[in-house]
């Protein structure tokens, strides 16, 4: 591992049709961080962005694959760094943090830096009120269902480690990415810090790529998938519990009319009862199977983690 103040650090920029800020963003970033080699993704742009990226000194590179996921599968395979700078190319996120969040990762050991624009000046300059809202639900459900707390789950202002960019399993393909790398990082115990950041809103003429109700839609079916597969125990057994509930409501009227006749009168309502009950009890067990499996994963990643190390240093 390199010592600090000769650590590569690398800022990338995915992009979609962003020729009328890309220059700025830029600019930016290569103020605030001098030393910083500046990556550029173009991801099938119709106007001059990888152009004007190119002729401002950055590294343009082009990922086919339409999506804000594919974008990054791509970015963390290729390039090799001790710091990455992840942020958006509609200039919405100032640079002027930059040095803090690269010494937070090579410093402080932090695995991922979170730019948290909620803290700020995010409400004041989104002026789309279903932006807002589809954060705030975003971050509460996240921190309510893995028990964390962290401020801004969907910001595109981010840095990590090596270790972080080397080990995440990018499954996601559009914007639901960022949900996908907090609840990786609160999964494997990796070390997140929190830096308030500006934000200022588009300039006049630039479009948002992010479509509020059906990406918002995809945001949190990966919060189900990721809830469902991340803790499965948990999950499950809500399903158990509520399949239980189910089962006790169609046999307590049977069981008092036994306790009153002393026959049974609806055999149905007590066969469907007795099956909603064995469903409950396999989805727990399931939930049980599930979890155990996850726990074995986990301690490969730590062995996975320990060999990288290992690697690194030789």
């Amino acid at each position: 591992m390199p010592t600090n103040d000769k650590a590569k650090i690398a800022v990338l920029v995915p992009c979609y049709n962003e020729a009328q800020t890309i220059a700025a963003v830029i600019a930016d970033w290569k103020n605030e961080l001098p030393e910083a080699t500046i990556y550029v993704y173009d991801n099938n742009s119709t106007d001059d962005t990888a152009a004007i990226a190119e002729r401002e000194g950055a590294v343009v590179r082009h990922e086919y694959a339409q999506g804000k996921g594919n974008v990054i599968r791509r970015m963390f395979r290729e390039i090799e760094a001790d710091c990455y700078i992840m942020v958006d190319g509609d200039d919405t996120y100032p640079a002027n943090k930059g040095k803090e969040m690269v010494s937070l990762v090579l410093d402080s050991n932090a695995d991922m830096v979170v730019g948290d624009r909620l803290s700020s000046t995010y409400y004041t300059e989104n002026k789309r009120p279903f932006h807002n809202f589809g954060n705030n639900l975003v971050r509460k459900s996240i921190n309510q269902l893995f028990h964390t707390e962290v401020k801004d789950i969907m910001t595109g202002c981010r840095a990590f480690s090596y270790q972080f960019v080397k080990t995440f399993p990018v499954l996601s393909k559009g914007f639901e990415i960022e949900t996908e790398m907090t609840i990786h990082a609160v999964d494997k115990n990796m070390r997140i810090e929190t830096v308030i950041i500006d934000y200022r809103d588009r300039p006049k003429g630039s479009e948002s790529k992010l479509n509020t109700f059906s990406d918002g839609f995809k945001v949190l079916k990966t919060i189900f998938r990721l809830y469902r597969n991340y803790k499965p125990l948990s999950f499950f057994s809500l399903f158990s519990a509520l399949l239980l509930i189910i089962a006790a409501i169609l046999f307590v009227p049977v069981l008092i009319d036994f306790i009153r006749t002393g026959e049974v009168a609806r055999f149905p309502t007590l066969i469907v009862s007795g099956f909603v009950a064995l469903a409950a009890i396999q989805s727990f067990f399931s939930g049980l199977i599930l979890s155990t499996i996850v726990a074995k994963e986990k301690q490969d990643f730590e062995h996975k983690l320990q060999i990288m190390h290992e690697l690194r240093k030789d």
